[in-house]
């Protein structure tokens, strides 16, 4: 880790691609070190669905939440302090439940979905919440677009994100991965924008399949992102995803799930991968060119651990700078 102290990051902008809890962690961390309106978040919108009607953002809400310090610190998704007295009543009824809805979290679906309706766009809606929780840094949904990331398994049966992970509980077997559903979405400009004003673009510990590839695979991110200073960091750590289903995708998708894994996937774009301190150093034939790889203490259990990792990031970045 570098000794440089966190004021010379004070003029650094940071964009990062995000999706899920990972991400929402390390969003967390680069927000509590940056200065206001440095960082911009462009999170995933493939998992959005809508249920009961109303317009859920899964991976959007979970980044909002913890930068405004009203996440679940348990579940690390939902509310800190939520109920579930609708969810229960819905229950009574026979309503399909397998996708809990909090109380306090419903007043979010309500009002994106109101607000949506009478025209406003998803980017919109995301600056208003944000303004109101207080959040300093810029969260992006990748798109204004329906995108959805769909789950084909091997029975042949196409499954939306939220069905396969939540609903199923991610057992079906997987065949391959439909990005955007047939839909062609455009990105949004502005995380377009942020990415080119960016000193450093960071690929957080989100699942590479269903929660960057969305991003990356919209038009003009990958030809950005190949005038930038990319680093990433894997999810996978001996093996083993922290949470979620990427070490069981990368296994059926015919990869042997492991951070050197998650580096080959993004190596054409990448400068710097972050590994967990854990495992055995890469052997250097095993790194694809112009790829620095970094071992760092990834596992981030409180906000400590999450401000340490950014840090790092941070400092690590601010060394290979200057010695270009």
């Amino acid at each position: 880790m570098s000794n440089i102290p966190p004021s010379h990051f004070s003029s650094l902008k940071v964009a990062m691609l995000a999706g899920g809890i990972g991400g929402a962690k390390l969003v967390l961390g680069f927000d509590r070190i940056m200065a206001p309106g440095h960082l911009t978040a462009i999170v995933n919108t493939g998992d959005d669905f809508t249920h009961f009607g109303l317009k859920i953002c899964p991976d959007i809400d979970s980044v909002a939440y913890a930068l405004a310090g009203l996440a679940n610190k348990t579940y690390g998704w939902g509310l800190e302090g939520e109920t579930w007295k609708v969810s229960d009543a819905l229950e009574v009824f026979g309503a399909p439940t397998w996708f809990q809805l909090g109380d306090r979290d419903l007043a979010t679906h309500l009002e994106r979905t109101r607000l949506l309706r009478h025209g406003k766009k998803l980017s919109e809606v995301v600056d208003d919440f944000s303004e109101r929780w207080g959040i300093a840094s810029r969260i992006l949904p990748m798109s204004n677009d329906e995108a959805p990331t769909l789950i084909e398994t091997k029975a042949g049966v196409a499954l939306p994100f939220q069905d396969y992970l939540v609903r199923e509980k991610a057992q079906p077997v997987i065949s391959r991965i439909l990005l955007h559903g047939g839909y062609e979405p455009e990105v949004l400009p502005e995380a377009l924008m942020a990415i080119e004003e960016a000193d450093l673009v960071v690929i957080a510990p989100s699942n590479p399949w269903v929660s960057i590839d969305p991003i990356l695979a919209l038009p003009g991110v990958r030809e950005a992102l190949a005038e930038k200073y990319v680093t990433a960091v894997s999810p996978i750590i001996q093996g083993k995803a922290i949470k979620g289903p990427a070490a069981k995708m990368f296994a059926e998708l015919g990869v042997q799930p492991s951070s050197l894994a998650v580096m080959r996937h993004y190596a054409d774009i990448l400068n710097m991968f972050v590994y967990d301190s854990s495992e055995k150093a890469y052997a250097a034939a095993e790194i694809p060119l112009r790829v620095l790889p970094v071992q760092m203490p990834t596992i981030m259990t409180d906000e400590a651990d999450k401000v340490g990792l950014a840090q790092s990031i941070l400092g690590q970045f601010a060394d290979q700078i200057g010695a270009l």
